[in-house]
């Protein structure tokens, strides 16, 4: 694999002003090196990078070896610390809490090249290595751990991960706007530790700063432990507060320490966006791993652009939420276009633009108009439980770029991968996106997500009627059909989500009979902190209205809840019909057509 530019140091000689000379920073992450903007430790870097410090990077370090982390030398500033672009409990384990044998951001894709809680265990070693060292945790694992969370992995709640794991700052959802606004602070002579109330950040403090005492006080740690109704009050102020344009700062007491999240950073501008994204990437793997085979998670990103940050959806179960925001900050189309002809450009391009997409692939624009002095609401969701009047739904300048780019000399096909968001699409009166969608950007499948078909379920998910899905199929296969083409829908569904029970599965499963649909793969519900689905599995409680949820705990039920989903499989059989025994729903064993399996 040839580069284009040189990799970040991660070795002491590779500094640029010679062997023997401290970095300003030195990033630690749990993933392999991979120099592409997808990737956490890539970006920061290079915008670290391009405001004048020096920085080297420790890919996966030998959290047993404190010598791992000693490779580049002491840092002048600090360490930044991050568990990798995914949570290191979900990389490790799946919902059923059975290590993973892949991981597609390590080499040749082997799991078990980083430590479980990475972010804690790498902050530990770093502090090991070099006593009194400055260290910052940041990423997708620290950002969704900064208050007192449930962990689902121990089933206990939490402290701040900040306290934890005793780094100096937090920087929480996408860094680079607290990032540069510290780079800006420290060049002016201000002192890292002495920088307490910047945007973005959470600090660890004996004594509440004089900036923050106007602050809200969560409920402290000893009550969220305690009380699973104080849990959800805390959960929902925070997520009531996640808005750069009106969130406010939090504080949570926990014993004689006091956990202080300053007010969210605003987003980065487009101007912003498209500079970071066109930074001197060399958008390849390092090459100390070619001998493995590479880093898997390469291939879906390297030859496809990524537009936008930020989801409105709010699913109850997605992340997204409490790390990216809701609200959507896109780069412009110059920028992609220039992105595109390098691509174009690189020897390993067949023609094929994979993705042009982002966290919701068809989400290009904030909400609705005013958002940036008002903020979006705190108890008004966009699209639930149905798209909100104030919407402005406008696919045209999506549009206007697929367009622009599929007309590119040298651009074969340019396919959409990221999810569209199905009822924001069909509250669009222009028909042109959805027409041109089928008609030139699906590479056989669409991915979608209904999830669940019952009101009660979808309530707790936070998703629209099954009626809009219904509502959007039929007119996909008109489209489709008008093209000439045959292609077919990827729907994702959730099983054992809080508020399904085994009736409910049931009724998913005759729902995808009658409407033929077969899953290839069932996403058992897996509870990651800051989520309103993970508070709900916790407590028992939808902390929105106060109410019980019903959650499946059970091992024994969440397989056969599973099962229910691709009850057309022989080796699911045995557990279908124990489900429907279970539930006395005995007339769906059989022979008859409406029957979900065989007598046995």
């Amino acid at each position: 694999m040839k580069n284009t530019t040189s990799f970040l140091p991660t070795t002491a000689s590779e500094h640029p002003q010679g062997a023997g000379t401290p970095f300003d920073f030195v990033i630690i992450s749990g993933d392999a090196y991979v120099d592409h903007p997808s990737f956490g430790a890539a970006l920061i870097g290079r915008v670290v990078q391009s405001c004048g410090y020096s920085v080297g990077i420790i890919p996966q370090p030998d959290w047993h070896d404190p010598q791992s982390f000693r490779v580049l030398g002491r840092p002048r500033v600090a360490f930044l610390i991050s568990a990798g672009n995914m949570d290191s409990m979900v990389s490790n384990y799946t919902s059923a809490g059975k290590p993973r044998r892949r991981d597609s951001f390590s080499p040749g894709g082997r799991g078990g090249r980083r430590p479980d809680r990475a972010t804690l265990v790498y902050t530990t070693m770093a502090k090991q290595a070099y006593k009194g060292v400055a260290t910052i945790i940041g990423g997708v694992e620290a950002s969704l751990r900064r208050m007192g969370h449930y962990d689902y992995w121990s089933n206990r709640v939490r402290h701040s991960i900040l306290q934890d794991a005793k780094a100096d700052m937090l920087l929480y959802g996408m860094a680079e706007p607290a990032l540069l606004e510290l780079l800006r602070r420290l060049r002016h002579g201000e002192e890292l530790r002495s920088i307490e109330d910047l945007r973005g950040s959470v600090i660890n403090r004996a004594v509440v700063p004089a900036h923050a005492r106007s602050y809200i006080s969560l409920p402290s740690f000893s009550s969220i432990r305690q009380d699973r109704h104080a849990y959800g009050r805390s959960f929902l102020v925070q997520a009531e507060e996640n808005d750069p344009f009106r969130g406010r700062g939090l504080i949570e007491k926990d014993g004689a320490r006091f956990i202080i999240q300053n007010p969210p950073a605003h987003p980065l501008t487009t101007k912003e966006l498209d500079d970071f994204a066109e930074l001197p990437y060399t958008r390849r793997w390092h090459p100390m791993y070619t001998h493995a085979g590479g880093v898997p998670a390469l291939k879906e990103v390297q030859f496809s652009l990524l537009k936008s940050r930020g989801c409105f959806g709010a699913c109850s179960f997605c992340a997204i939420t409490f790390h990216q925001g809701r609200y959507i900050r896109s780069r412009s189309e110059e920028s992609l276009v220039r992105e595109a002809c390098h691509l174009r450009d690189d020897p390993d391009f067949k023609g094929i633009i994979h993705d042009v997409g982002g966290p919701t692939a068809n989400f290009t624009h904030p909400s609705c108009d005013g958002q940036e002095e008002r903020g979006l609401c705190k108890k008004r969701h966009c699209l639930y439980p149905t798209p909100c009047k104030k919407l402005r739904v406008d696919h045209r300048s999506y549009l206007s770029l697929l367009r622009r780019l599929r007309a590119l000399p040298g651009i074969k096909r340019v396919f959409i991968r990221s999810g569209i968001r199905y009822d924001y699409l069909c509250a669009d009166p222009d028909k042109n996106f959805f027409s041109d969608l089928v008609k030139y950007h699906v590479s056989g499948r669409l991915k979608v997500a209904p999830e669940h078909c019952d009101p009660e379920v979808l309530a707790c998910m936070g998703k629209p009627s099954i009626s809009v899905f219904e509502t959007f199929h039929r007119q996909y296969r008109q489209y489709t059909a008008a093209a000439g083409k045959k292609q077919y829908l990827v729907p994702y569904f959730i099983s054992s989500h809080p508020g399904a029970t085994l009736h409910h599965a049931i009724a998913l499963a005759e729902y995808m009979r009658d409407a033929h649909l077969r899953v290839d793969q069932v996403q058992d519900f897996l509870p990651t902190p800051a989520t309103l689905s993970t508070t709900m599995y916790y407590t028992g409680i939808d902390p929105r209205t106060g109410k019980s949820v019903y959650v499946p705990r059970n091992a024994r039920e969440k397989r056969l809840q599973r099962a229910l989903l691709q009850y057309y499989k022989k080796e699911n059989a045995p557990l279908v019909r124990e489900a429907l025994r279970k539930a006395g729903r005995h007339d769906l064993i059989g022979r008859g057509k409406r029957c979900l399996v065989g007598r046995g």
